[in-house]
Parts: structure tokens; sequence; C-alpha cells
């Protein structure tokens, strides 16, 4: 992860209403997946650069507390109280203890993974542990993960034939382009990862690349 948590102030009024909200310690601070172009950017959203160009930020880290309504996304305001780091500790920490677990496809012979329904199915690509749980049940040293929405994730040994990678693909383009639940959109590439971490992305049309 790169970058350093930024944003716009926001006026008292909402200030006042967010932080509010945040004083139930029951509601938790979490990582959520956006794309570079998020309007909550310009509108002073706290955020860390995740996938970054030469042309902007790809998808980046917002830190949102998750409450019963809708998410509450942190800003410039917040860093009066809480630190940065201490942000960011709480929400990956939490990331860490929000349990979802990968689910073989026997439509793809057991060769791809499924982990989607959740609030942060599709943020759990950011926790170590649980990434590394699909380099064991694929038998694969390198992946490509697929996030296209939030809730849903998708992961496949970058070694797999091509057919079967063809097949990952239009799963991807299908999710991507379908709208019909509601799932906010965070990115239309695939991440590569390696022991659980995440070393880059790719453009799909240039998925010969790397195979």
């Amino acid at each position: 992860m790169s970058g350093t948590l930024h944003g716009k102030e926001k006026s008292p009024e909402e200030i006042e209403k967010i932080i509010e909200q945040t004083k139930n310690s029951d509601q938790k601070i979490y990582p959520i997946l956006k794309p570079g172009n998020w309007a909550g950017l310009k509108a002073g959203a706290l955020s860390s650069n995740l996938i970054n160009t030469e042309a902007g930020p790809k998808v980046v880290i917002a830190y949102g507390i998750d409450t019963p309504d809708n998410f509450v996304f942190l800003t410039q305001q917040h860093l009066e109280t809480m630190d940065s780091k201490q942000i960011t500790n709480e929400a990956f920490r939490n990331l860490g203890n929000y349990e979802t677990e990968f689910t073989y496809s026997e439509v793809l012979q057991n060769k791809v993974l499924t982990s989607s329904g959740n609030n942060f199915s599709s943020e759990r690509i950011l926790n170590e542990a649980h990434m590394l749980k699909a380099h064991t049940m694929l038998e694969a040293d390198e992946l490509f993960v697929s996030v296209p929405r939030r809730s849903c994730m998708m992961v496949i040994s970058r070694n797999a034939d091509e057919e079967l990678l063809e097949a990952f693909l239009s799963l991807h383009k299908d999710a991507w382009e379908d709208d019909s639940y509601g799932n906010a959109p965070i990115a239309n590439i695939l991440f590569t990862m390696k022991a659980g971490r995440i070393t880059g992305h790719i453009a799909l049309h240039n998925l010969s690349d790397y195979q």
C-alpha cells in the first residue's frame, strides 16, 4: 500500500454529524476499496493509494465506519482526534478479524476460488493470512485475483491453462458489468499476487503477457 491519508475539510455541521455517528463503540472502522475516480475523494474522504499510475490512482483504500444504515467515511477532521496510524491499524485489525472463506468452483474444475457475498469480501484481498489460504488451496505460487465490485472476489492460479483463464475472465467481465445487485464498482483489472501480497495489476488485454 502506498500513499498517505489525505482529505479535505467538511463543514462543521457535517463533521459534527459524522463524529457523533462514530462514538458508538460497536461501530468499527474498515478499509473500503474504491476506484481512483471515486467522487468521495473530492468530497474530502481520507484515502490511501493501493494501485497508483502516472495518470493517477486506479484503486484507493478509503476508511469507513460500518453503521447500521450506511458507511460513514472518515475525513480530514477525524485526524484531529485520531492519528493516521491509529486509523489504519484499527481498520486492518478489524479486517483481519472479519471472517470470510474461499469456496472451490466445481463448474471450473475446482481450480477457481470464490469468496463473495459478505460486506468486506473484496477488501479481504488486503489480508495476507486470508490470501495465503488461496495459494494453498490452489497449490499456486502466484495468483490472479479479481475484485470487480464490492462483496465479490474470485481467484485463479497464474499458471492456469488458457481455456480456464478465458472462463475466469468471462466471470470477471460479467461481474464488472452487472450492476443489478447494487454492489459498488472497484476495478476492471486483475491483481497479481505472490505470498499473500499484491504485487501489481495488469490490463486484461495484456493477460497473455503474464502466462
